[in-house]
């Protein structure tokens, strides 16, 4: 039964791996081919009954009417995600630790509905937000700029950072505040000195989301920009045509989600709870 058991599952675990890498490995293989490999197929291997061709990778980075350009738009994503998501980490952090805290009253408003109204950000549509934001972004010259698009970026994103981290410091001892506070301390210093170190996994995570969810916006990257300001997300649908590069398309989409990738290996080792044992003495 044991073994059984473990069969099955290293079976789905198989099964589950070989779905989640099949769409890399088409878009690697796809990105060695040229137009005649794509549109003709293959007849018995699909991964190796074709001549390798660098076309799709050197297209990206060629000059001229024949080249695609990657490097404007790759560090326009760069800057926009980590500029927003590092201010929304910074804000989001304090806001969390206070409402784990602290208690909060305005009349009917406590702290929960203070939570709640950050959370309640990410289950509006973005289709909703989308006028709002194009309005305000005109009214103060905005439009089609890096500046832009990281305040609204900032709007999307510190709810994750609230919302990862207010669970976070939950999770973590009131008594290793007043310890800090006993030994001389002030709130602010129990902050940094103890609590913030002590939630370098919460803020490796929350971090982490900011930059997925930014790197990987595209519907605020389409409406809020025209030719300015282009962002990796709309370059890469920029490519579809009546004839679409599938080679140069699936370099393209390889690169956007290296550093993604690069990140998560990164810091995995960070995504336990374990830093916190022996904490309280």
């Amino acid at each position: 039964m044991n073994r059984t058991y473990l069969i099955l599952k290293y079976l789905f675990l198989l099964a589950w791996s070989i779905f989640v890498v099949f769409p890399f490995l088409w878009a690697l293989s796809t990105s060695f081919k040229d137009a005649n490999a794509v549109t003709s197929g293959a007849r018995y291997i699909p991964w190796l009954e074709f001549e390798p061709s660098t076309q799709g990778w050197k297209s990206l980075f060629a000059s001229g009417s024949q080249g695609i350009n990657i490097v404007t738009p790759f560090l326009n994503s760069a800057t926009v995600t980590l500029t927003a998501s590092a201010i929304s980490l910074v804000l989001g952090t304090l806001a969390a630790y206070g409402l784990s805290r602290y208690q909060f009253r305005a009349g009917f408003v406590k702290n929960s509905d203070i939570t709640f109204f950050f959370i309640s950000q990410r289950i509006m549509p973005p289709i909703v937000l989308a006028i709002p934001f194009f309005l305000m972004l005109r009214e103060i010259g905005a439009l089609d700029t890096i500046f832009g698009l990281v305040i609204v970026y900032i709007a999307l994103l510190l709810p994750i950072a609230v919302w990862v981290m207010i669970d976070f410091f939950g999770s973590i001892p009131k008594e290793l505040d007043e310890m800090a506070m006993i030994d001389g301390c002030t709130p602010a210093g129990a902050f940094l000195r103890v609590i913030l170190p002590n939630s370098l996994a919460g803020l490796v995570v929350a971090g982490m989301f900011c930059l997925i969810f930014g790197w990987n916006d595209f519907f605020f990257a389409f409406t809020l920009t025209f030719t300015k300001t282009q962002l990796l997300p709309v370059a890469i649908v920029s490519l579809n045509s009546s004839v679409t590069p599938w080679w140069s398309l699936s370099a393209f989409a390889l690169i956007s989600v290296t550093p993604l990738a690069l990140v998560a290996i990164l810091v995995e080792r960070f995504m336990s709870r374990g830093s916190l044992s022996g904490a309280i003495r």
